[in-house]
């Protein structure tokens, strides 16, 4: 079954970050993401995730100025420096929390941008930072987000991201699969991710429209878990959506797969337990 993390910067938000940890393992989950670590010290935040037993599966680099707007440097000429003083902070902490994998964000373009030289700039910062988190075995991620939350995000569609990926040419650059901001883009998400299984190193979901839970709207989301278990996927699947209210009560989508990971360590299924359906 899917290995699924919960997203602190999302979910459990009715507490404060820190307290977010205890409730993520209360509700069955083994691992967390979030967004950004960099407002508390890195051994507060390793701390919070061995007391309660959590992995932290992926973060992301420093993105700018993010209060006033920004979603990343990546693609910006002129931002290097910063971009690179960026990726070593953001392996000092992965480092710390032993994290496997980051998500570099690529940023917005502006009016009149030039495309060929966003792309170059964007291309360059991607194999520079490939290299330094490879030097520590490190994954870097990359992300397509639609222009419907993001207006202007350099990054759009799997299929760019996966050819910058191959033209980078750094074995440890992997692309992330949120189906949320693929089904609104692109959709058919079956297919899509069945062609570029191998160059995915994370998948998120959320439901669409609406970005809450992933029990009701437009995508098959049993179906897609039962897809990732035919196709050996064994990455994490993080839990990147807004709780239509608060976040335990809209656990119940969450609850087969919690006891299937319960009967999984157990050794036994639970009495009357059935499958979701794909």
């Amino acid at each position: 079954m899917p290995r699924f993390a919960a997203n602190l910067s999302m979910l459990f938000t009715e507490l404060p970050f820190a307290q977010r940890f205890a409730a993520a393992a209360a509700a069955g989950f083994e691992g967390v993401e979030f967004l950004f670590p960099y407002e508390h010290a890195p051994h507060d935040v390793a701390g919070w995730l061995q007391e309660n037993k959590l992995v932290n599966v992926l973060f992301n680099l420093p993105p700018g100025n993010w209060a006033s707007g920004e979603r990343g440097m990546a693609a910006l000429p002129g931002r290097e420096a910063e971009f690179r003083e960026g990726v070593a902070r953001a392996i000092d902490y992965a480092l710390a929390l032993g994290t496997p994998r980051l998500h570099m964000m690529a940023g917005l373009l502006p009016a009149g941008a030039d495309p060929a030289l966003h792309r170059a700039t964007y291309l360059a910062n991607l194999r520079f930072a490939a290299q330094a988190l490879g030097q520590h075995g490190l994954e870097l991620m990359i992300e397509p987000i639609n222009p419907r939350d993001m207006p202007g995000y350099f990054l759009l569609t799997q299929q760019q991201a996966h050819a910058l990926r191959i033209e980078c040419g750094e074995s440890n650059v992997k692309v992330q699969m949120d189906f949320y901001h693929a089904q609104i883009v692109e959709g058919d998400l079956a297919s899509t991710f069945k062609q570029h299984l191998a160059g995915i190193g994370h998948v998120q979901i959320a439901g669409v429209p609406g970005r809450h839970e992933p029990d009701t709207g437009e995508i098959n989301y049993p179906y897609l878990f039962g897809l990732l278990d035919e196709l050996g996927y064994n990455g994490w699947v993080g839990c990147e959506y807004r709780p239509r209210a608060d976040t335990v009560s809209g656990l119940g989508w969450f609850a087969p797969y919690r006891a299937l990971s319960q009967a999984a360590v157990s050794g036994g299924m639970p009495a009357g337990f059935a499958r979701p359906d794909r």
